[in-house]
């Protein structure tokens, strides 16, 4: 699925010329719209690798389980700390379970 932007979030990384979904795209798919607010060019060629979603500093973007795995309202969202990263899992009824892992070796 691809990334879904939350408009009301998205400050287009206080209008850098490259946002930082941008920079981390592997795809080279995520791009900032004349609005100023980020959007995947090419929804069908995205990975899923949810680099755009962690690296968002205001949480604007996150990815939608597939229909087929969640139906519509489940959802997987990261926190990125500085040496771990959260995830909170929400599945179609709505039950909220949280998973940290480290990400670095210190």
């Amino acid at each position: 699925m691809p990334p879904r932007v939350d408009r009301e979030k998205c400050d287009g990384c206080k209008a850098e010329e490259e946002p930082l979904c941008e920079q981390v795209c592997p795809g080279d798919l995520m791009s900032l719209g004349e609005n100023k607010k980020a959007y995947c060019r090419q929804p069908r060629d995205c990975w899923d690798c949810m680099s755009c979603s962690k690296i968002c500093p205001v949480g604007a973007i996150e990815t939608r389980m597939p229909y087929q795995l969640g139906y519509h309202v489940a959802k997987l969202i990261p926190m990125m700390g500085t040496n771990t990263i959260t995830w909170t899992c929400i599945d179609i009824n709505g039950k909220v379970e949280r998973f940290r892992y480290k990400n670095r070796n210190d």
